[in-house]
């Protein structure tokens, strides 16, 4: 469950990215990232406990360096007795950001989940530390986590499963490579599991910044598909075999682009600076 917020404070942003975040040239989603973590006082930590490339924390140590971060360090965690080292545990206490790469959400469950690590994350986001993950490490930062599922647009039963997530929130569930990878039914039928969450499906190279109050903000090249559940009048989904299409009436559906918001509390999209532009 997410950590509870002292009184009068704050919690952290939660940024799940959609995947292939720009890193050579435009680089937004990481800039915009580590001006809220400090500039060029900012002390990040990077969790490349997802990938199975041995480079994946150099890479973005280095990045994140080149972004002017003065103190930055991947801690990896190849088993779960690594996640109760009190060594490690401090650091994510002492970090104002912490930076979850991508890979296999499963490996990220399996080897933190329920681990004193995993507690350190949730109460530092409590906190104030900002926390972003990238493809996996977006899935995994919610309570409920997409663990794997069918590609497609119209729900199936039984073709997602999920798992325990890191558990920041349980507003939410993220689907990362959205419409890259052609991902809406599965997102719709884990809300047909669980209606009261907020779906999330990030598009790559876009993340939802997601502030203390619950306002999403759209940064990125790519557009952000919200799917809200809370009006649904009717599923089918206890009524169907597996693999069969599951009927979903009164979902409501918002795609953001950066400068659109959403917020999670009230349930109400705004096309936010977007509706000032000119054409």
């Amino acid at each position: 469950m997410p950590s509870q917020v002292p009184q009068g404070g704050n919690r952290g942003w939660i940024i799940p990215i959609g995947g292939a975040e720009e890193k050579e040239n435009d680089r937004a989603i990481l800039s915009r990232f580590v001006d809220l973590c400090g500039g060029r006082d900012a002390d990040i930590v990077v969790i490349p406990t997802a990938s199975k490339l041995a480079d994946t924390g150099a890479r973005y140590e280095a990045i994140f360096r080149d972004l002017g971060v003065a103190r930055v360090v991947a801690l990896d965690f190849d088993t779960r007795r690594d996640a109760e080292e009190r060594g490690r545990i401090v650091r994510i206490e002492h970090a104002s950001g912490v930076f979850i790469t991508g890979g296999n959400q499963l490996r990220l469950a399996t080897l933190l989940g329920g681990t004193s690590v995993a507690r350190a994350l949730r109460q530092s986001n409590a906190h104030g530390t900002h926390i972003a993950g990238t493809s996996a490490g977006a899935a995994f930062l919610s309570e409920h986590m997409i663990a794997f599922g069918e590609e497609g647009a119209t729900p199936i039963a039984g073709s997602v499963r999920l798992a325990p997530g890191l558990g920041l929130t349980n507003r939410f569930i993220i689907d990362q490579h959205f419409r890259q990878r052609d991902r809406l039914g599965r997102l719709t039928t884990a809300l047909a599991y669980n209606p009261f969450a907020i779906g999330i499906g990030l598009d790559e190279d876009t993340a939802a910044f997601i502030a203390p109050d619950n306002t999403v903000e759209v940064e990125g090249s790519g557009g952000v598909t919200i799917v809200d559940a809370s009006e649904l009048e009717f599923s089918s989904m206890d009524q169907v075999e597996e693999g069969e299409p599951v009927c979903l009436l009164g979902l409501r559906l918002h795609v953001l682009v950066r400068g659109a918001t959403f917020n999670l509390h009230t349930r109400r999209a705004s096309a936010g600076r977007i509706a000032f532009v000119k054409a």
